[in-house]
């Protein structure tokens, strides 16, 4: 028990494994490269630091996989989810955060457990065979000495896409005689989001600028290296057809102006923060040169004269694949002291990194106190993106994945009462089973 065990990363899923092994009364040693080394998307040396967005997106645990990833992991007493509920701010149905607020409460949480350790240095490298047992969990910026290194154990080349950041406004830069609050369909309090409208010819007007901007080019590294889909860059969707985006995170559905006449577009910005003076451009990733972001954005209705916090980028993300290279505990098959956690194994998004990270932590600390634990049945959002990144991906094809449905088993086609049930139902029939399975398995974990 003297011996600690080591978690490389600090970012979501490095501090939740942290966090769990600690609570259970284990030393741990956090590793994080910031300040001495940085990444092309971090901005501070903050542990848990969001770059991309500060949204956990939906928290609806009855009808949404994600919810039910969040209702989860609250009930299994996750760091990242307890700092999320403090430092939340309006976004519809959706959980959204204060990064600097979040970054902060999750440093001041996770250094007050005196079995935790925190060390300022980059591991170029393979961890120390003296180590004993160590979590990777360095997330889709992984330095390179330390992605060869995984690379040359498993076998297997790291495979690499880009990940993107939304722009981000100050809020008294908007025109409010454009633009309204108004969140789709309704949801919220009426103040979650705010929408600027386009007419179908100041939208083709944007999409000409959009595809006639100059982009920053890609190093040389990055050539080769695919876009996930779930994460396009706007340019790159426009490209697949002009009405996309109309289609995509444009579109105007449960959305009503109350200046003018039905939009043939719309675009959303979410609070950015508590105190509601920043305000990201939701699914506004983008690899344009930084002067065309101003250019092609002011060309938006309210948006004129936006002053912008935090102009779009892109950023290399790395990952291996999860079901060739891992066991059912996140084990490493070629050196199984060696556990893997977070984006590094192939899933998407914050919550699942962070669902991740409390499994290995789970683990290791289970197999240092030699407890036998098993893995969250797969019915359950836990269970369900933990097969992904362990076998229930195709090696051929893997690509990073966020929860959803998709990956738990069918649900039954009929409710209790013996009614067929599709579209939305049917997703509750989902969860309410879920939520059956995941209690005695929740049990196990409580040591």
């Amino acid at each position: 028990m003297s011996q600690p065990i080591h978690v490389i990363g600090g970012g979501l899923a490095g501090c939740e494994a942290a966090w769990q092994i600690a609570r259970r009364d284990i030393p741990v040693v956090l590793h994080e490269m910031r300040p001495h080394r940085t990444t092309p998307a971090h901005q501070t040396d903050g542990l848990a630091e969001l770059v991309c967005s500060n949204s956990l997106r939906s928290d609806d645990a009855e009808y949404n996989a994600v919810g039910l990833l969040h209702a989860e992991l609250r009930q299994a007493g996750s760091l990242i989810m307890q700092a999320a509920d403090e430092c939340k701010v309006p976004a519809g149905g959706a959980l959204a955060v204060d990064r600097e607020g979040f970054s902060v409460r999750v440093a001041q949480k996770l250094t007050a457990l005196p079995q935790v350790t925190v060390i300022r240095e980059e591991v170029a490298g393979l961890p120390s065979a003296d180590w004993g047992s160590v979590i990777i969990a360095t997330g889709p910026l992984t330095s390179e000495p330390l992605a060869r290194a995984i690379g040359g154990l498993t076998g297997e080349e790291q495979l690499s896409f880009f990940d993107a950041i939304a722009p981000i406004v100050h809020k008294d830069s908007i025109d409010f005689s454009k633009a309204w609050y108004q969140s789709r369909y309704d949801k919220g309090d009426g103040t979650d989001y705010i929408n600027c409208p386009l007419s179908k010819e100041q939208y083709h007007g944007f999409i000409d600028a959009l595809l006639e901007g100059a982009r920053i080019a890609f190093h040389e590294w990055e050539k080769d290296t695919p876009y996930f889909e779930g994460c396009l860059p706007i340019e790159v969707m426009a490209e697949r057809g002009r009405e996309t985006l109309a289609f995509g995170p444009m579109k105007p559905v449960g959305l009503t102006d109350p200046n003018g006449p039905k939009p043939h577009a719309i675009i959303q910005l979410r609070q950015d923060n508590a105190l509601g003076t920043l305000w990201n451009m939701v699914g506004f990733q983008t690899k344009l040169r930084h002067a065309d972001q101003v250019r092609v954005f002011r060309m938006i209705p309210g948006l004129e004269g936006a002053e912008f916090a935090r102009l779009g980028g892109m950023h290399r993300n790395t990952f291996v694949k999860g079901p060739l290279v891992l066991d059912g505990s996140l084990r490493l098959k070629a050196s199984p002291r060696i556990r893997l956690a977070g984006q590094i194994t192939g899933c998407e998004g914050y919550v699942e990194s962070t669902a991740i990270g409390l499994l290995a932590g789970l683990f290791a600390a289970a197999e240092r106190l030699e407890r036998d634990i098993s893995a969250p049945p797969v019915t359950t959002a836990l269970g369900a993106i933990l097969a992904h990144v362990t076998g229930g991906g195709m090696v051929e094809t893997y690509q990073p994945m966020n929860v959803n449905f998709g990956l738990f088993p069918p649900a039954p086609e009929r409710d209790e009462r013996g009614k067929r049930v599709k579209g939305r139902d049917r997703k509750r029939l989902y969860t309410v089973r879920a939520v059956a399975d995941y209690a005695p398995w929740l049990d196990t974990i409580r040591f």
